[in-house]
């Protein structure tokens, strides 16, 4: 793999944090993945000598912020799961691709079960089941940025 610049990361989040703002509407705003937390989290796994759990926890406050909720419940949700994705992820390498994909909706899972936690104890009510449905367009936005970030960062043939 060709070595990825500090750079490239922060545009990526910076693209994320966009994305998560785009006005979506109907449907769209309950598919929506959390952007910023699946490129935060295909760059912890990729380079996380680059992407660290300090970098979760600031994306989460730039989330927070930028969304209006309470401060500070992205930047827990994203730096706890951040830690336990980082925690495995020199054994990843022994995953194929289905396991992979596993590992991530396990991670994902754990973000949205946090968040719903600290949004409960913050006093607002339980949102139903559509609150777990980003976690599949996030697997989906998940197996696409393999495609075009591995694409991107692959070694030139020769």
């Amino acid at each position: 793999m060709r070595p990825v610049s500090r750079w490239i990361i922060y545009l990526t989040l910076v693209v994320a944090l966009l994305c998560h703002l785009f006005p979506w509407g109907g449907r769209g705003i309950i598919l929506r993945p959390v952007f910023m937390f699946v490129v935060l989290l295909y760059w912890l796994l990729r380079s996380p000598h680059l992407c660290n759990i300090g970098t979760a926890w600031f994306a989460g406050l730039l989330v927070d912020l930028a969304t209006g909720s309470l401060l500070g419940q992205h930047a827990l949700s994203f730096t706890l799961a951040a830690f336990v994705g980082v925690s495995y992820q020199r054994r990843l390498v022994l995953f194929n691709a289905w396991h992979l994909m596993g590992y991530v909706f396990l991670i994902f899972l754990l973000e949205r079960v946090l968040l719903l936690l600290l949004k409960l104890f913050a006093g607002n009510e339980n949102p139903g089941w559509h609150f777990f449905l980003p976690i599949l367009t996030g697997i989906l936005l998940w197996q696409s940025m393999i495609f075009v970030f591995g694409t991107i960062t692959r070694p030139k043939s020769r």
